[in-house]
């Protein structure tokens, strides 16, 4: 593709959409906390305790173990830039993306399992125990995660006949308003990995330091200051990817349609108008994963695969009931 050829208000929702993740992200996470902490009737803690938390470790120093090799070091960087990259392939804003294009949901569902890959490995470098444990605890769960993933997101695709989520939420948002049973299936395997996959409850808790039990603290145990922060601010974009992959495929009113027979301001002020529709699924969103964690108990890592094997066979059964009902 020329970039003569592509519009210039494209670059600007690219850039947009950038921006929006990396400022939201941790507000996002600050709310499910604060909405977790009200329903366990808690004091609730700022819904900017996540930027103080970064800008506390971003001015500390990152230490390291003499035995850390150069990939222990550049994995905070690799994994931050693949959750951002990710939350850039997301239409969230807008449809016209620059990335749109070339990146489809099999190329976010590699991008999830670069980062693990070498999340893992890192946890490994070291050679402690419990970042082994935690390595092996992050494989597993990737392992199981990602088919059931791929086969929610083959639902959508069948649907639409294209893996691009660009391509979903234009046949999904702008067409006549249709209720598809495969999609419901979707839905809630779709759920279920997205608990799994950002260490919610009932797979993990991220409130817990209970090295038995923990899986994504035990990979951050021997970070600290920026690496630390990168790895903090990188679960936060992930939770915002995964936040903004559901309301694309489930609930995609809202996102700006590029139209090239409207004028160039038109199509940036459907982009401004869909900033505060992608606040209010946000903080809706937000507050049932509080409400999720809430009503539930973290099970034990042993029952991790057959909650995961739920979530597969639903994404299958969506599958099915499209091929064989057309719904």
């Amino acid at each position: 593709m020329q970039l003569s050829l592509i519009n210039p208000s494209s670059f600007l929702a690219q850039l947009l959409q950038f921006g929006v993740a990396l400022a939201a992200a941790p507000l996002l996470t600050g709310w499910v906390n604060q909405w977790r902490a009200w329903l366990q009737n808690k004091t609730a803690p700022s819904l900017l305790q996540p930027y103080r938390l970064l800008h506390k470790l971003f001015n500390k120093e990152s230490v390291a173990a003499d035995s850390a090799s150069p990939l222990f070091r550049a994995t905070p960087y690799i994994v931050f830039g693949c959750m951002l990259l990710a939350c850039g392939i997301v239409p969230a804003l807008s449809t016209d993306l620059p990335l749109a294009p070339v990146a489809d949901a099999i190329a976010l569902v590699g991008l999830f399992a670069l980062a693990r890959v070498f999340f893992s490995l890192a946890a490994m470098d070291i050679g402690t125990a419990f970042g082994t444990l935690g390595a092996r605890r992050e494989m597993l769960i990737g392992f199981l995660a990602e088919p059931a993933l791929l086969m929610a997101l083959f639902t959508a695709s069948l649907i639409t006949r294209s893996t691009s989520l660009a391509a979903i939420v234009n046949q999904m948002a702008h067409s006549q308003f249709q209720l598809y049973p495969s999609l419901a299936f979707a839905g809630v395997a779709f759920t279920i990995v997205s608990l799994a996959e950002n260490a919610r409850v009932p797979v993990d808790n991220p409130a817990t330091h209970l090295e038995l039990t923990m899986v994504h603290e035990a990979l951050i145990l021997e970070y600290s200051g920026r690496h630390l922060a990168l790895l903090e601010w990188a679960a936060s974009l992930k939770l915002f990817a995964y936040s903004c992959i559901g309301l694309a495929l489930f609930f995609p009113y809202g996102i700006a349609r590029f139209d090239p027979d409207k004028a160039a301001v038109l199509n940036a002020l459907a982009m401004v108008y869909s900033l505060p529709a992608l606040a209010v699924k946000l903080a809706v969103g937000g507050f049932l994963l509080a409400l999720i964690e809430t009503v539930s108990a973290k099970m034990r890592i042993f029952r991790v695969p057959e909650f995961l094997a739920v979530a597969f066979v639903l994404a299958v059964i969506g599958l099915l009931v499209h091929g064989l009902l057309g719904a």
